[in-house]
């Protein structure tokens, strides 16, 4: 066996340091991934807040553990036959080029495999589509580039939403690029319904936390939902590359109370009641 220089082992003694010195960094970093928004270095989905997010979080893991499995296994065969197969054992090679039950087996197992998968992904999709009972609706309509919200049922008013400037963002306590001027504000605890469609293009109204993705299409009207269980800032983005400015397109919702909701819906009624998007940014304690 050949033996390293005594240089080689300083150096990998003084890397080896470094990187256990560097391990608590690396922890808070994947701490950190776990907040409620965005940030750099995340590792893993954001934190679930909806009931759909939820069961979406599940089926991601139920499929880590069967890929993890197949993945071991995959790799458990490999090394079997590297080992086993090699050209030192087997001077002289076998020539089955058949085997009817091997050949049954690796075909049925896959099947059987994406039959499993299936079962909970059709559940899914169908309770993703189910829209229950709605407390109330928001209709979203996609511009080219920033998005519009309607509330029908809170008095018909409605306002758009644009991007927020880094130094606006600063200020509000925003994420760069994620902040807008004016939010969208919904009550914790109810199922509120979501109209989406769109006056251009095709875009996108995408909020991970929620576990929402869907299509704005001009002259067409999707149907999504969500039901926010705890209070809180969330973010999301338009996913659908609409244009030159299709990255800045951010959604920004803040869950809130029902009481606080019921005031904001009065005063935002009384702001936008002419339509003139005026700013009302909403920076009540109950919301952040």
């Amino acid at each position: 066996m050949t033996r390293l220089p005594a240089v080689g082992i300083t150096v990998f003694a003084r890397r080896a340091a470094r990187a256990l010195l560097g391990l608590p960094a690396l922890l808070f970093v994947t701490l950190q991934a776990w907040a409620e928004q965005p940030h750099d270095w995340q590792l893993g989905l954001q934190p679930a807040a909806t009931p759909v997010r939820d069961r979406v979080d599940g089926l991601n893991n139920e499929l880590l553990v069967i890929i993890t499995l197949v993945t071991l296994f995959v790799m458990g065969l490999l090394l079997y036959v590297m080992i086993r197969f090699n050209a030192k054992r087997n001077p002289v090679p076998s020539r089955t080029t058949h085997n009817t039950l091997l050949e049954l087996v690796w075909t049925m197992v896959p099947v059987l495999i994406l039959v499993i998968i299936a079962v909970p992904s059709f559940k899914l999709l169908y309770f993703m589509d189910d829209v229950p009972h709605a407390q109330m609706t928001v209709k979203v309509t996609g511009h080219q580039w920033y998005w519009s919200y309607d509330y029908p049922d809170q008095g018909d008013f409605s306002f758009d939403s644009n991007i927020l400037s880094d130094a606006q963002d600063k200020q509000s306590g925003d994420p760069r690029l994620l902040g807008t001027d004016n939010v969208m504000v919904v009550p914790v605890g109810q199922v509120v319904r979501v109209l989406i469609t769109s006056t251009d293009v095709i875009h996108s109204w995408f909020v991970p936390s929620a576990g929402v993705q869907e299509y704005a299409m001009p002259g067409r009207v999707n149907e999504a939902w969500f039901k926010f269980e705890r209070p809180g800032v969330y973010y999301g983005q338009c996913n659908q590359i609409c244009g030159i400015n299709h990255p800045f397109m951010p959604i920004e919702i803040h869950a809130i109370s029902a009481d606080a909701f019921t005031k904001w819906a009065s005063d935002a009624k009384k702001k936008f009641s002419s339509n003139d998007s005026g700013a009302l940014k909403f920076a009540a304690d109950a919301s952040r």
